[in-house]
Formats: C-alpha cells, structure tokens, sequence
C-alpha cells in the first residue's frame, strides 16, 4: 500500500461535505451494481464518478465509497492509489501531459517539460499556485508518429515545440469546459 501523508485539519474541515452524492450512489446501484457480481467491483466507477465531479478525489470521498460499497477504507485507497489516472490532491484547471515514450523523447520530449518547469514555475507532478495546471509525464501516448506529442486535459497536441506549447497555453480559455478538442469539434458540426 501506497503511504500516503494527510493534513488531519483539512480532512477534518472536509468531514461535514458529502461527495458521493445520492444521484452518483443512484446511478451507481442502478447501471453498476447490476453489471458485476459484488458491489466492491463498482469502486472503479465510483472513483470515476466522484473524479470528474471535483477533479479530483478528496480523502472524504475514500471514506464515503467505502461506507456505501461495504468494504473497509485501506481497500478503496489501495485502488486509487494503484491507478495513475486517480489524483488525490487537487489539480489544476488544464492537466498538462507529456509523453515521454521513446519516439517522444528522441525527438525532444524532454526539452517539452524542461520549458514547461520553467514558463510555470512547477516540476512534474506539482501544480502552479494558481491552480491552472499540473504537469506530469506519461509513458505513451500511442501518437509515436507525431512526436513529441502532450495532452492538455484529453485533447491531444502533436509536433510540438517550445513556441507551440507556447501558442497553446496563451489560447486556453478561462474555463477549461470551454476548451475542446478543434478536430472533434468539427467532426460533430459536419456530421461525421
């Protein structure tokens, strides 16, 4: 298991806040439990549920999955902790990606995150004080041809270079909800 410090204050200032809330526990019990054998195999769903609700997963939403799962605590937390896709601390508005397969690397993924730590002031898997983005390095994105490649959030961005992640980062717009990925959104407007 995955040791994991806690702020005990702010676990405490967070204990009167519900964060699985009725209608994910609904939804749950109603499209999940029915799909698997035992309702500790919905966890992964409810880890996701309560992800993309806050952005994250806050140590009161641990306790309330596992409450509403019957299963003990440290199995919860186990499980977010084995997954790199769950975040247990809060990330920033534009979760910044960057590969750093092979393909990646030899044609400068490196120089990519090296010029991110310095525009934002941040080393990979920390946040900028603002809260607008984290940075973190995967190992593939599966894009080798169009290396060196970064997500920003779940939109891809290929051929990059220090002045296109640079562009990329000017153009974000305010709410990350309004940031969408240029080809599907054509895709949907020509009905494709």
């Amino acid at each position: 298991m995955a040791w994991i410090a806690e702020d005990r204050r702010k676990a405490a200032e967070e204990a009167g806040k519900q964060y699985l809330t009725d209608a994910m526990k609904t939804l749950l019990r109603e499209r999940y439990f029915p799909r698997y054998p035992t309702k500790r195999a919905a966890a992964l769903p409810a880890l996701h549920l309560v992800q993309h609700a806050y952005n994250w997963i806050p140590t009161g939403a641990i306790r309330e999955i596992a409450e509403f799962l019957e299963v003990p605590e440290p199995e919860i937390l186990d499980t977010a902790t084995f997954y790199e896709e769950y975040w247990l601390k809060p990330k920033g508005k534009y979760l910044l990606s960057v590969c750093r397969s092979l393909s990646c690397e030899i044609l400068g993924s490196e120089k990519l995150t090296e010029h991110l730590c310095r525009k934002l002031r941040i080393e990979p898997g920390e946040t900028t004080p603002d809260g607008r983005f984290t940075l973190v390095e995967l190992e593939c994105l599966g894009s080798c041809g169009t290396a060196p490649v970064m997500l920003c959030n779940e939109v891809l961005h290929e051929d990059l270079t220090p002045e296109k992640l640079d562009a990329l980062l000017a153009s974000l717009p305010d709410d990350p909800a309004d940031y969408h990925d240029p080809v599907v959104t054509w895709e949907k407007q020509e009905g494709h």
